[in-house]
């Protein structure tokens, strides 16, 4: 079991969404400190104010994370500043919502640098003290669309799908060395925090809500879980993916569970 209690949690893009959710979550489990990494520097003096009349013990740092050098300074200024990290949640990311073949190189670049790079970068900012204080807790927030394609996600999606994968791997490293340094994985289904506006789902593969999301993603840090998935249907995807054949698969997801079409209206969060 991992503990908050008298611990200090970094979360990336956590002025907002889950990100805030989740620093609020934290601070209710007795953390010692919050650190909050985000882009928007006006949301983030209003999130550590906000969070600063009830817990003194919060530190905001504006941040792009797509840029490798800025998290190379800010992680070394959170260290100084703060100290050691124990629980890193990679939580903040972006969408385009395009197909394919509309994006540009930069909406390419910006995704796959937010989404993916900057999640590697920040944790071996991190993780080497955690293994040599042989404590730590890594929790990487991709997304269901890294276990199934969907049209409009192109990108997002093989963004989403190298986290996994990467999540998998040193995880895996971190018991071969026998070290107590934990990785959770989590990937939900879309959420209805303002970045997917305008997705529309079907009764048999509901939206979650940010709440309860942010509740299941505690518990399973809590828990020392590998992955956390939401909603239930979510744990079934590889499994059915993997027996069926994808033309079967692509008519239960596509045609039935109407997944496929769920980016149709996509607006995203003005």
């Amino acid at each position: 079991m991992s503990s908050f209690q008298n611990k200090i949690v970094l979360i990336t893009g956590g002025a907002s969404g889950i990100g805030k959710l989740m620093g609020k979550a934290a601070i209710k489990k007795g953390i010692k400190h919050l650190i909050i990494w985000d882009i928007n520097k006006k949301m983030l003096d209003e999130t550590v104010q906000e969070f600063s009349l009830h817990f003194p013990n919060v530190q905001g740092y504006v941040i792009d994370v797509s840029d490798k050098e800025h998290i190379l300074t800010t992680a070394q200024k959170s260290k100084t500043d703060v100290g050691a990290i124990d629980i890193l949640i990679n939580n903040a990311g972006i969408v385009i919502g395009k197909y394919f073949h509309e994006h540009t190189h930069a909406d390419i670049d910006r995704t796959m640098s937010i989404n993916t790079d900057a999640l590697m970068h920040i944790t071996l900012e991190f993780l080497p003290d955690m293994i040599q204080r042989n404590s730590g807790h890594i929790v990487n927030i991709a997304s269901a669309a890294g276990l199934v394609g969907n049209p409009k996600m192109s990108v997002y999606a093989a963004s989403k799908w190298a986290v996994i994968g990467w999540s998998d791997s040193i995880r895996l490293e971190m018991e071969k060395l026998g070290k107590n340094v934990k990785v959770t994985c989590a990937t939900p289904y879309f959420i209805s925090t303002g970045m997917f506006d305008g997705v529309k789902s079907s009764i048999f593969v509901p939206i979650n809500k940010p709440e309860p999301t942010v509740r299941k993603i505690i518990r399973g840090i809590e828990k020392n879980k590998l992955h956390v998935r939401m909603p239930l249907i979510v744990y079934t995807l590889q499994f059915f993916k993997g027996i069926l054949p994808t033309r079967v698969f692509d008519l239960i997801v596509g045609d039935y569970l109407k997944v496929y079409k769920t980016m149709d209206e996509f607006t995203g969060r003005k």
